[in-house]
């Protein structure tokens, strides 16, 4: 029977910073630290109006994530970050709840008034 031979010492260290470097790109291009990065790779501000709800939107070129900031004038306001996965969010005043998706699709819906 052949005897198992253990990888080098130095092919350990490869395995180790490869699965390292594998896990940060992900975590960039899925998950929180896409806030980390550079404004640089960050589209341009885009308006549109949702309901009556004023929305600038941007995407990232670079990473699987949007941002939303959404506002009724100066009374109430809302920011949304998908970073790899929905962002769901509600205002009080005006019962609204809003999803925001990785692509930088802004769709809000009225919720029921409370009695």
């Amino acid at each position: 029977m052949p005897a198992l031979r253990r990888p080098s010492r130095a092919t350990a260290i490869y395995l180790v910073l490869a699965t390292v470097l594998l896990a940060g790109v992900f975590a960039v291009r899925q998950g929180p630290a896409a806030g980390l990065l550079p404004e640089a790779t960050w589209g341009s501000w885009r308006s549109q109006e949702v309901l009556h709800w004023s929305a600038h939107i941007r995407v990232n070129t670079l990473a699987h994530a949007a941002e939303a900031e959404i506002h009724m004038g100066k009374a109430e306001s809302i920011t949304l970050k998908a970073y790899g996965e929905d962002a769901h969010g509600s205002t009080n005043m005006d019962p609204t709840a809003f999803t925001l998706t990785p692509r930088g699709k802004l769709i809000g819906r009225e919720l029921p008034a409370a009695d």
